[in-house]
């Protein structure tokens, strides 16, 4: 392993990303339960920091295009998910259905990079929809919800840390 090939922007992008997941998980373990009174589920926490890590990447302009893409396939599988759950139980084969429709969508409205990301907001919510049926209709929006905060979380960091390091070392930022 040749260490001199990272450059101070490769050990800031990965402290960063660090620091993003540790905000990721401090929040979703500690604070939001106090701010909103109901205790954060293993699931809401690894989809908070699948959508923070998604969205990290190697340049501000790459991480707000994966934020994005990220938006549109879970906002696409959110009301998907919500239509069929607020009028069927979530059941392996109605995932199986979803997922080949949104799929579909997605290649009919040009989104063909986002097929895989729908896919995955689609299992995960209706597994998760499935284990708690009482409350399968209300899985869509919380994941709804992980994502839309999670993806400012990732973006913001990504954007801070490429003005810190701008400014520190003075090189271009990315």
């Amino acid at each position: 392993m040749n260490l001199s090939k990272l450059s101070p922007w490769d050990v800031a992008y990965a402290i960063d990303m660090a620091i993003a997941c540790l905000i990721t998980s401090w929040v979703m373990i500690f604070l939001l339960p106090r701010l909103v009174g109901w205790h954060s589920t293993s699931v809401g926490v690894l989809w908070a920091m699948i959508a923070t890590v998604f969205v990290y990447k190697d340049t501000r302009t790459h991480s707000l295009s994966a934020g994005i893409s990220r938006l549109i396939a879970t906002f696409a599988g959110f009301a998907l998910c919500l239509i069929y759950l607020s009028l069927l139980p979530a059941t392996t084969i109605g995932m199986g259905v979803l997922i080949a429709v949104a799929v579909l969508l997605m290649i009919f409205v040009g989104r063909r990079d986002e097929t895989g990301l729908i896919a995955i907001t689609i299992a995960v919510i209706m597994i998760v929809a499935a284990s708690n049926p009482q409350e399968a209709w209300l899985q869509p929006l919380l994941r709804l919800v992980d994502t839309l905060v999670w993806i400012s979380v990732g973006v913001a960091c990504k954007w801070v840390a490429s003005l810190v390091i701008y400014r520190t070392i003075g090189e271009e930022m990315r």
